[in-house]
């Protein structure tokens, strides 16, 4: 990517879809605009701003952590700071991260389905996963998938 390129950050999106099920999807932000973070700074790309309320934690998976199926309390960026984790939504895609991925889960009003509703999660091998957490404050009726895009 040369300097004047716009940039493409891939992130997974888990959602749900009119049916009730949860599903992941791989998405990349494109919407980016090059200016300055406050002059006199140099310019970077900088991507829209998302202005509802937000709540944001670090939590930490210990080795071998392994949650069951629930639905994110909200919509939620989750990027891995160390370790790797894994997400499994409803329709059996099971999707590993480590630091430098991105997920956004957004699975809530998901129906229950042979005993699982929302998607399970867990740390992936022998280190803790250290996950940053920004949760929005408000929900959306219906979820899009790559709404971000």
């Amino acid at each position: 990517m040369s300097e004047n390129d716009t940039p493409s950050v891939p992130y997974w999106h888990l959602y749900t879809d009119e049916s009730g099920v949860s599903r992941q999807v791989r998405c990349h932000m494109t919407e980016f605009e090059k200016k300055s973070m406050q002059p006199p700074a140099a310019p970077q790309w900088q991507g829209n701003r998302h202005h509802d309320g937000m709540t944001v934690m670090v939590t930490v998976q210990p080795p071998h952590w392994e949650g069951t199926w629930h639905e994110n309390p909200a919509p939620q960026w989750i990027i891995p700071l160390s370790g790797r984790w894994f997400v499994e939504s409803m329709d059996g895609t099971r999707v590993e991260m480590g630091p430098g991925e991105i997920s956004f889960g957004e699975d809530q009003g998901t129906r229950e389905e042979g005993g699982r509703k929302g998607h399970k999660s867990g740390t992936v091998g022998e280190e803790p996963a250290v996950l940053m957490v920004v949760q929005f404050d408000t929900h959306r009726d219906r979820t899009t998938p790559c709404r971000f895009s």
